[in-house]
């Protein structure tokens, strides 16, 4: 009997294993599939692409805080407008990493911390933490058994790794800043395990990662926990491409429909789509807490890595003036504020604007050192009170200390922030003006 039953199994496995849906070949998903999935999975990979390359340079560590000196300009879209700290967080279940942050006051101030996706988890500051907005803070994994000093605040990470940047507002006392930033300590409890960053070989702006992508979605996705409500759908779908690209017949035409189509299509709704849009500005009105807009995140990574939460700032870009044109250093530029609509009179914190080079979003050196304004520049108003900057390659009749200078020939990118905004800036009401071209 027992024989019969043994021959029989075997006899119902072979023809399991020989029926034409075991031996159907992958099936390629459909396009939207493709789109989505590549550009759900890149938002991550730029997180890790950013994780490598700080980790590359010299002296940085994780759980080590690098303080940039005041005015390093050396990342993408960088804020020049304040005292600057960051550090990579690593931790375990067993181990726990301390943040002291002093009593910062009279200025604006924030420890952000974001993920492994770039989500925002918490900023330390007075406003979220009244009860505590400084002192000591302790990052765990949630199911952490290390003991936590009982005067730290802990601070839940959703997975094993965080960025931590935190920005002190220099205003007109760089000293004072400096000083504040060096108060700001990070020492860790025991010796965390911490996990080398993905295999997936770094890329550029100017020629984003393609099918490639997927041959490292599993060591990507794996690493680091999604918090968005939409992360176990759009994770199968990854995997669904990922699977199809491991299929030889497949993968000319799953990269070619990448380079071709789904990247040029991303490049686009990153720079005119992943917001609001007004006066040719864009404005990224959901930011650091995207709920299913992973599109939205993952433009917020390629163009200004770690982007905050929208209570803490709310950013505008531009990259055509206000007839739509590319904006292209050898032309001047202006844009004009009237005295009712200034930028200091929306914010509760500060304003400031700054340039960048395209594809890459980096300062461009220029004559005078000069790559941003902000709310105390020594800016030269107008006779009725309003104010207007200049954008141009070299000095014309206009106020010198209202001049950005631009690099001839070279297009760029403008990124106006507004600090702790007003309501009237959260509820998508006010934009800066149009860029209008003056040659």
């Amino acid at each position: 009997m027992r024989h019969r039953l043994k021959s029989a199994l075997a006899t119902i496995t072979a023809i399991v294993l020989m029926s034409p849906a075991m031996a159907q070949p992958v099936q390629s998903p459909d396009d939207a599939t493709i789109a989505d999935a590549y550009v759900y999975l890149l938002g991550r990979a730029l997180v890790d692409r950013q994780e490598k390359t700080d980790m590359a340079e010299a002296g940085v560590d994780y759980n080590v805080i690098k303080y940039n000196p005041v005015g390093a300009a050396d990342f993408v879209n960088p804020n020049l407008d304040v005292a600057y700290l960051e550090a990579w967080i690593a931790v375990d279940d067993q181990n726990v990493v301390l943040l002291e942050v002093p009593k910062v006051e009279g200025r604006y101030y924030t420890v952000q911390i974001c993920d492994e996706w770039g989500n925002v988890v918490t900023n330390i500051n007075e406003r979220d933490y009244p009860l505590n907005p400084y002192g000591t803070y302790a990052f765990v994994t949630p199911d952490t058994a290390a003991a936590i000093p009982e005067d730290a605040v802990p601070i839940v990470l959703p997975s094993r790794k965080a960025k931590m940047l935190a920005r002190v507002e220099l205003q007109t006392d760089v000293e004072g800043a400096v000083d504040l930033q060096r108060q700001f300590t990070m020492s860790t409890l025991g010796e965390p395990e911490i996990s080398a960053p993905s295999s997936l070989p770094l890329f550029d702006n100017q020629s984003l990662v393609g099918l490639e992508i997927f041959d490292h979605s599993d060591e990507l996705l794996s690493a680091a926990l999604d918090s968005i409500p939409v992360a176990p759908k759009m994770q199968a779908k990854v995997r669904a491409v990922a699977r199809a690209a491991s299929d030889p017949t497949l993968r000319n035409a799953l990269e070619a429909k990448i380079r071709d189509s789904i990247v040029p299509r991303f490049l686009q709704f990153a720079v005119t789509e992943a917001g609001s849009f007004q006066n040719n500005w864009l404005g990224v009105l959901v930011g650091g807490i995207y709920g299913d807009d992973y599109w939205i995140r993952t433009a917020a990574n390629l163009v200004g890595i770690w982007a905050n939460t929208t209570h803490e700032v709310i950013y505008f870009v531009a990259t055509t003036d206000g007839n739509g044109k590319p904006l292209n250093g050898s032309s001047t530029y202006v844009i004009e504020f009237d005295e009712a609509n200034r930028p200091n009179s929306v914010v509760n914190g500060y304003w400031s604007v700054i340039l960048v080079d395209l594809p890459d979003y980096r300062v461009v050196p220029n004559a005078i050192d000069r790559f941003n304004f902000n709310s105390y520049s020594p800016l030269e108003r107008g006779a009725q009170g309003g104010l207007s900057l200049f954008i141009a390659p070299a000095e014309s009749d206009f106020p010198s200390s209202n001049w950005l200078p631009s690099t001839d020939g070279k297009p760029f990118s403008l990124t106006f922030r507004t600090y702790v905004p007003k309501e009237v800036v959260k509820a998508g009401n006010w934009f800066p003006p149009s860029i209008r071209k003056l040659n």
